[in-house]
């Protein structure tokens, strides 16, 4: 879609400062945002402008998900009202791997502080929209891992 916006700033360009400002909630949200600034776009324009520079979904102090890019995502610290130990719901465990779930949307967040601190015996975390698979370096570690993760959320 052409832009028929009189400024000389690009819709992606746009786009950038909107997710740096943290002012882009839904896609539908941001939508209405560059329609206002006279952007001619469609929610399927979004989506594919929002891959196209790597936006990636986060969880706001408000527990609101947002859109941030991804370089800007690591250097913004994870706050959460009550404590990323609110957004926890289960960890449960088999011979070979353990599993977090939390509240839908918050996975990547968690996992994003389990990388950040790296608990001894953790060699990788892997996050989908409400659920986290956690690497142990080896089966044995399995109770002290859970037991590093409990106490890391609860202290939040």
């Amino acid at each position: 879609m052409n832009t028929t916006a009189p400024e000389s700033k690009s819709r992606l360009e746009v786009l950038r400062q909107m997710l740096r400002e943290g002012t882009a909630g839904t896609q539908e949200e941001i939508c209405e945002a560059l329609k206002r600034r006279k952007f001619d776009v469609t929610q399927s324009t979004i989506s594919r402008d929002l891959r196209r520079i790597g936006a990636v979904k986060a969880i706001d102090a408000h527990g609101e998900t947002i859109y941030r890019l991804a370089e800007e995502q690591y250097n913004t610290p994870v706050v959460v009202a009550g404590g990323l130990g609110e957004l926890l719901k289960n960890i449960e465990h088999n011979e070979a791997m353990i599993v977090i779930h939390t509240s839908p949307g918050s996975a990547s967040l968690v996992a994003r502080h389990l990388d950040a601190i790296k608990p001894e015996g953790i060699i990788g975390t892997l996050a989908g929209d409400d659920t986290i698979f956690v690497a142990p370096a080896s089966t044995r570690q399995i109770p002290h891992i859970i037991r590093i993760i409990r106490e890391e959320f609860s202290n939040e």
